[in-house]
């Protein structure tokens, strides 16, 4: 469980070398995993939990309206980043792909284990026609983040915390689905950092 102190000698957060972990997934996807990638990852936890907007959202869905599970915020072009290391992460990852710069910044704070994420995959936009990456930065206390085949079949789990990178590309988003389930165990509170292409949600 996640538990910052202001006692602690919190290193500047930034972001280490960018040397993944590759693997390669069925029909045209692929991610990335990168652990412990930011220094400084429960500092930076702290600074946006405290710092940044959340907004609490509500959709209509299962024929009412519902509360999203979780608050979010998102920082489209040109808006200012609420941390310097986040524009530090961003130009990482555009030096290391070299392919379409991530444009956008959103964010989901997860309070606890009952704040969750249902599956999909991020297919408005560009994402729904053409290859794209998505590129996620988790901080705080560790969630399980799952993927599996869209349409059914063997789910991946990955446990991401603690400055832990994931990036998912090629047709990820269009043959895959991901999500953060709801977990009864004791958990802290996570923030998940997401770097997307231009029209990419």
């Amino acid at each position: 469980m996640f538990q910052g102190s202001l006692f602690d000698a919190a290193p500047t957060p930034h972001a280490r070398r960018l040397d993944p972990d590759r693997t390669e997934l069925e029909r045209g996807a692929w991610i990335d995993v990168r652990r412990g990638w930011i220094t400084g990852a429960d500092e930076l936890f702290l600074h946006l939990r405290d710092q940044v907007p959340w907004k609490a959202e509500r959709r209509y869905m299962y024929e009412k309206i519902v509360d999203v599970p979780r608050l979010v915020k998102f920082y489209d072009e040109g808006e200012e980043l609420p941390h310097p290391a986040l524009v530090e992460m961003r130009e990482t990852l555009d030096r290391y792909y070299e392919t379409e710069p991530f444009r956008t910044v959103g964010m989901c704070y997860y309070r606890d284990g009952r704040d969750s994420v249902a599956w999909h995959g991020d297919t408005i936009g560009r994402g729904a026609t053409d290859d794209t990456m998505v590129a996620i930065v988790s901080v705080g206390s560790p969630r399980v983040l799952a993927l599996r085949p869209r349409g059914g079949g063997q789910s991946l789990r990955f446990e991401l915390g603690h400055g832990d990178l994931l990036v998912m590309g090629g047709s990820c988003q269009r043959t895959w689905e991901h999500a953060v389930p709801k977990t009864a165990r004791p958990t802290g509170p996570r923030i998940s950092i997401q770097f997307r292409e231009r029209d990419v949600r």
